[in-house]
């Protein structure tokens, strides 16, 4: 089958080979070339032939070693997909030719993955393929972010920043499912259309006063903020909140990993919260129905609609990360099997 490898941590540019491998053992196999998938899975496996495969921050870290999963080299990327079942344990759910999406942690860029049965989801009607490769890593992290780290209630306000992501947009539309009204961040014209489109309520311009703009749109202060950028904004995202507000931390795309001085969180009676959704789940799986669940509803109610930025076939994986590399991405990028 054809899949691609990440071969030498050397960046995203240089780090990726196009290989055939051979097809996976089944749905109770582990197949050498994706080590590490214990880790997420810890129960049988659903194969699936791939039609859509998610790309995520996660593997552009992985070209360079960074990411805290870790297998040897050579190694297939990928831990979303979407497709159909291709054969399920006995006794499971799915049935060979069902349309189908989940988590499967590593080994989504090929054409046949196996996804744990606990993170295999079936596809509803109102998502095409790429749009299934878009939900668990994106939305998963924002519902948690929001519903049970953030505690988000109706009537709030949420700041997102780097809005026009796919973290970003899949955050804009849980808040909205959540009964929350948003305020998106971004850097550009392009993106401001990109956070339209998912549904924002306000779109802030990134400058030196957006701080303020945020605070006059949202009347005096937001009560949430949701950040996977990091970086040097963090402290002026704790500067945005109103009174018992909430700041959380989902990731560091900007790279650097902010300080904060806690007597900004005494004395303006806020907190700084951690989501790391990946880690909980490993601990906790019973989330992932959880979230399922509540995401479903969002879905059939038309909340939920990922916003697929730009669709690439499986040989371009090299171009689909430099897009993330460079900051081009407008949504989220999936690969085409």
């Amino acid at each position: 089958m054809r899949a691609i490898q990440i071969v030498q941590e050397t960046g995203p540019d240089s780090a990726l080979r196009a290989v055939e491998l051979p097809e996976p053992d089944g749905p109770d196999g582990r197949e050498p070339y994706v080590r590490g998938l214990d880790a997420t899975s810890g129960g049988e496996m659903v194969s699936i032939d791939v039609r859509a495969a998610g790309v995520s921050f996660p593997e552009l870290l992985q070209t360079r070693g960074m990411y805290q999963i870790k297998p040897p080299v050579p190694f297939v990327p990928g831990c979303e997909v979407a497709g159909t079942v291709r054969s399920a344990p006995a006794g499971s759910s799915f049935t060979p030719g069902e349309k189908v999406f989940g988590f499967c942690g590593l080994g989504g860029w090929a054409e046949i993955a196996l996804v744990p049965a606990h993170l295999t989801f079936s596809l509803p009607e109102q998502l095409d393929f790429a749009e299934g490769a878009s939900i668990v890593l994106n939305y998963h992290t924002a519902w948690f972010s929001l519903a049970r780290r953030g505690r988000l209630k109706a009537g709030e306000t949420v700041l997102i920043q780097g809005a026009a992501g796919g973290v970003g947009t899949a955050a804009i539309q849980v808040s909205k499912g959540l009964g929350a009204k948003t305020v998106a961040l971004v850097s550009s014209e392009q993106k401001r259309q990109v956070a339209l489109e998912a549904g924002a309520d306000q779109v802030v311009m990134l400058g030196e006063a957006w701080k303020d703009e945020v605070r006059e749109v949202s009347g005096g202060g937001v009560d949430v903020v949701l950040d996977p950028v990091g970086g040097d904004r963090f402290t002026d995202n704790l500067r945005c909140l109103r009174e018992d507000g909430r700041a959380i931390v989902v990731g560091f795309t900007a790279g650097s990993i902010p300080e904060v001085r806690v007597n900004r969180l005494l004395l303006n009676n806020i907190e700084v919260v951690g989501a790391g959704w990946g880690a909980y789940l490993a601990r906790h799986p019973q989330l992932a129905v959880e979230a399922a669940d509540a995401l479903a509803k969002m879905i059939v109610d038309g909340v939920v609609k990922p916003i697929v930025g730009a669709s690439l076939p499986l040989d371009q994986a090299t171009e689909a990360l430099m897009m993330l590399e460079e900051r081009r991405a407008l949504g989220k990028i999936v690969l085409t099997v």
